[in-house]
């Protein structure tokens, strides 16, 4: 029992001396509890999601009921073929154009879409002309899929890279690569296509396995898939690089990559989407890698996106991923 409780009270020693960890455990619950807040912090619950095309003055002056009514969720789109794309697929449960000549579309296979045209007639929307379109329905597994892969893909490359770095460091295996001509960049990129094969590898197998099982539903280009699955894994493995320049702690790695993981698997659209909620982490969340990985290929697998539909995805996990691999190269440190 001695030998017990010595062993016990070093190890909480250790813990409560490594100031990274225990801030880190004490920090985290609060940045979940308050990201979520946040989120959602809507006090009214949104039952239907209605897109409308048009000016929001319009809806504002308008003396229709339907647009003030509780638990509709309006959604504006300058693009009516956008909107109409998300209502084929069951994204949006109607679509709604005010002005001189009113009109509204649903989608004939959505249950949804019914009630909320009986609740626009019942609210003074009886002069909208009436339109239909027709769309698969999206399975909740097909919509969250791209999610889970990208979800794969960035904690594959974060973690999977920058423990590999740190761990070096820490046992004096960079120290002794130093004295070779190998330069700081081209240790990295030698780290980076290690990962980039593996994760690819792995990315592949997982798809067409499930494929075998599951039959997804895959509407765009394979290649164009491949393209931003590339892309967005080069984009976090840079970035993986680059938490791991200078640090020689795991412990603080492990903090720092968490930091990192945690707001894009809650912002990103991995298992929900952010449409209705707070506008902020709408804008927010544009600027985590994450999110655009998970768009681009949401869009290719479920809308049938093409190389326009996602080319500023590309350019944004592009232009990320230099910006990545040039810190990390710059401030990489072999001691």
């Amino acid at each position: 029992m001695k030998r017990f409780l010595a062993i016990l009270h070093a190890r909480n020693l250790e813990f409560v001396r490594d100031r990274a960890a225990l801030s880190w455990t004490l920090i985290m619950p609060f940045f979940l509890v308050i990201g979520f807040a946040v989120i959602f912090s809507e006090e009214d619950k949104t039952f239907y999601k209605v897109g409308f095309i048009g000016a929001t003055q319009e809806i504002q002056h308008s003396e229709i009921e339907f647009f003030t009514t509780r638990h509709i969720s309006l959604l504006p789109y300058d693009d009516e073929q956008s909107a109409l794309d998300k209502l084929r697929h069951h994204q949006l449960d109607m679509v709604i154009k005010p002005g001189h000549l009113p009109q509204y579309w649903i989608n004939l296979s959505s249950p949804t879409g019914y009630i909320v045209e009986r609740l626009l007639w019942g609210t003074g929307g009886k002069e909208f002309n009436k339109q239909t379109v027709d769309g698969q329905i999206i399975r909740y597994v097909d919509w969250v899929l791209p999610g889970i892969l990208a979800f794969n893909i960035m904690m594959g490359c974060l973690f999977g890279v920058g423990y590999v770095i740190v761990r070096y460091r820490k046992s004096g295996y960079l120290k002794r690569l130093k004295a070779t001509p190998l330069t700081a960049l081209e240790f990295l990129l030698a780290q980076m296509s290690s990962r980039l094969l593996l994760m690819m590898a792995i990315t592949l197998l997982v798809y067409v396995g499930c494929d075998l099982f599951l039959d997804f539903n895959m509407q765009g280009s394979y290649f164009l898939l491949f393209l931003i699955a590339l892309l967005g894994s080069i984009c976090m493995i840079s970035l993986g690089l680059m938490v791991a320049a200078q640090i020689s702690s795991e412990e603080l790695a492990g903090g720092l990559l968490n930091l990192l993981t945690w707001p894009m698997m809650i912002l990103s659209g991995v298992w929900f989407s952010l449409e209705g909620t707070n506008i902020y982490m709408q804008y927010f969340a544009q600027l985590l890698p994450l999110t655009h990985l998970v768009d681009g290929a949401r869009a290719i697998m479920t809308e049938g996106a093409g190389f326009g539909d996602i080319a500023m995805n590309l350019l944004i996990l592009m232009v990320m991923s230099v910006v990545f691999l040039g810190i990390g190269a710059r401030t990489f440190r072999w001691e």
